[in-house]
């Protein structure tokens, strides 16, 4: 074994070895549900609130108000009355992120993909939940309203940041999803 080949030793004499890759696989994970439950469950809280508490739009601040819309499309609500469909797509970026998240190993990169997760999992459950014309019919519960961009609700907004956050690691080139970067 050479010099640059033997582990630390601490001022105290401990040995500090470089991590196992298990156990920096389970806290990659463990940041990846982690994050998705939090988008998840902020999600369904204010979501719920929404339904509950907004009679008539409350104006907040400038040009923000809460406003209770029901959006039976995607994105800005396109593609309206397409519901199942987009539920379907939704299922199978579900099933992309989950088995992606399993080889992630930057913690940017773990919160990332869990916020997308998050807010995928929060707008299915809105087209489960709500669904009076059969399987995934239901409509997504929007409430976020600056009356100048389409309405939206938590759930867009982890998609949204968890997107961003990989597009800005992937820009940066100083870490990706799936470990370091190389140099070459």
């Amino acid at each position: 074994m050479t010099d640059a080949d033997a582990p630390e030793v601490s001022s105290q004499g401990e040995t500090n070895e470089p991590e196992p890759d298990l156990a920096r696989s389970r806290r990659r994970s463990a940041l990846l549900a982690t994050s998705a439950l939090v988008v998840l469950l902020v999600d369904r809280l204010t979501k719920w609130w929404a339904e509950t508490s907004l009679d008539e739009p409350q104006d907040v601040v400038w040009t923000l108000r809460f406003s209770l819309h029901e959006n039976t499309g995607a994105a800005f609500s396109r593609f309206t009355n397409l519901g199942p469909v987009i539920a379907v797509l939704a299922v199978v970026v579900i099933v992309a992120l989950v088995r992606v998240g399993r080889g992630v190993q930057s913690g940017v990169g773990a919160v990332a993909l869990g916020s997308i997760l998050g807010g995928a999992v929060g707008n299915l459950v809105d087209r489960v939940i709500r669904a009076d014309d059969g399987l995934l019919s239901g409509a997504v519960i929007d409430f976020i309203d600056f009356q100048w961009w389409p309405v939206f609700n938590v759930a867009d907004m982890g998609i949204v940041v968890g997107g961003a956050l990989v597009l800005l690691v992937s820009l940066r080139g100083e870490d990706s999803l799936f470990g370091e970067a190389s140099d070459s």
